[in-house]
């Protein structure tokens, strides 16, 4: 029970690490998922591999019928796609709620566009990766829809166990690669890439002759692959994943579909990049308790959370659950919490209406405790605090801090140790 909660937490909540790394070694992979904080719509990263001269299929972007219905227009192609845009995989096989039956459609008629976007546009789409009533359809794509002969796979990625970047590819393309490297390692091809030195012009062409292609088509994907890393490095990604990279019967070598993962520690330097980050389809409390450089998780029950460090939230998560009571959220103050950002938190954590006690669990090391008592009297004050809140602090400056709350005259429960600490948040809830 304590692993599944401690599980759900980080697998919700721990956005550090980029998705879908591959850690390396020899012919194995391992494949770790976990979400990223900043989230692209497909448009968006099409847009930054267009500026890096990646080579993408023409496209447009409309938010109503009737710009879907010209932009269709000024493509001028044999055949047109139209994607709704949210950031959700399973597009294709989704509904809307509208009636019209996938978020992803072909047409050689620029009406069906308009026709369609209408259906869209302002409807929710609900996929397998959704929440159950879906997401409502802001945006589409408009794009020119391109034949492909042949699919292969292509990423850059940082490995650590590289200590840098590497390069991935297989000819096996437009699937789940996690199948390819479990059922034919062999088809899983790696280069590791110098830092100071970049991609070489005999790595390029090496790795576009393992992804098969051949005569002039090598050239150009050698071509299109320094292309994705100089777009690697121009926009501080941890992961450049094209899937596919295809060739067309006409000759050319098309990234098709991309997904960039961003290193958050960047955004100082990556301000625009940053700035295109959707948060619309994002938890409200989530986005909140991120402007105050909060990791906020809701969870489904009713003793909320209150702790400093990621791994002592998961326990503390877990401590609840093993005295059977229920973590309403996963709240991580980090180190260098202030007592403003204690205020907020306090803020985020009594405006859900599910929360009936709220256990506080600090372990002063970098964090000094004074500062949180001094944010949690002026919280409980000005927030008119209506449900039991048990306080458990240790570390810096704990004896100051225990005054503080004991001088405050506030009814609040003190806890000896974290394992109290649950039991008394607990026997709250059962009062």
């Amino acid at each position: 029970m304590a692993t599944s909660m401690a599980s759900q937490a980080a697998a919700r909540g721990l956005r550090t690490a980029t998705s879908k790394h591959i850690l390396l070694d020899k012919l194995k992979c391992t494949w770790l998922s976990p979400r990223r904080w900043l989230n692209l719509q497909e448009y968006q990263s099409k847009k930054l591999m267009q500026e890096s001269g990646v080579a993408v299929q023409r496209f447009y972007v409309a938010d109503t019928a009737s710009e879907a219905l010209e932009a269709a227009k000024r493509l001028n192609a044999k055949e047109i796609v139209l994607k709704a845009q949210i950031l959700a995989g399973g597009r294709g096989k989704g509904v809307f709620d509208s009636g019209l039956k996938g978020g992803v459609h072909l047409t050689k008629d620029p009406a069906k566009v308009g026709e369609l976007a209408n259906k869209m546009l302002g409807f929710n789409l609900t996929t397998k990766q959704t929440p159950k009533d879906g997401v409502k359809v802001k945006t589409v794509m408009i794009a020119e829809a391109l034949d492909i002969t042949r699919e292969t796979y292509f990423a850059i990625l940082m490995d650590r166990a590289c200590n840098g970047p590497v390069m991935v590819g297989s000819p096996q393309g437009g699937m789940d690669i996690e199948e390819v490297a479990a059922s034919s390692p062999e088809l899983i091809f790696k280069e590791v890439i110098d830092i100071l030195e970049g991609v070489r012009d005999d790595q390029a062409l090496r790795m576009a002759a393992n992804l098969g292609f051949k005569g002039p088509l090598q050239r150009q994907a050698a071509d299109q692959i320094k292309r994705l890393y100089d777009l690697f490095l121009k926009v501080d990604a941890t992961q450049v994943e094209v899937n596919p990279l295809g060739e067309t019967p006409e000759g050319q070598v098309v990234c098709f579909d991309a997904k960039i993962n961003f290193d958050d520690n960047a955004e100082f330097r990556q301000k625009a990049v940053f700035a295109m980050d959707d948060m619309t389809e994002s938890d409200p409390t989530e986005t909140e308790a991120a402007k105050w450089d909060l990791k906020y998780i809701g969870l489904d029950g009713n003793i909320a959370c209150f702790v400093n460090g990621a791994g002592l939230a998961m326990a503390t998560c877990d401590i609840i659950d093993l005295h059977g009571g229920k973590p309403a959220n996963f709240l991580d103050l980090g180190g260098g919490v202030k007592e403003r950002q204690v205020y907020e938190a306090f803020k985020l954590l009594t405006a859900d209406p599910k929360v009936e006690a709220i256990l506080v669990n600090i372990f002063g090391g970098i964090v000094n405790c004074a500062i949180i008592a001094n944010g949690i009297t002026k919280a409980c004050r000005e927030l008119e605090l209506k449900v039991p809140l048990v306080v458990r602090l240790e570390g810096t400056n704990v004896h100051e801090a225990k005054r503080i709350l004991s001088e405050s005259g506030l009814p609040i429960t003190a806890a000896e140790n974290l394992d109290d600490a649950a039991k008394k948040a607990v026997a709250a809830i059962k009062k």
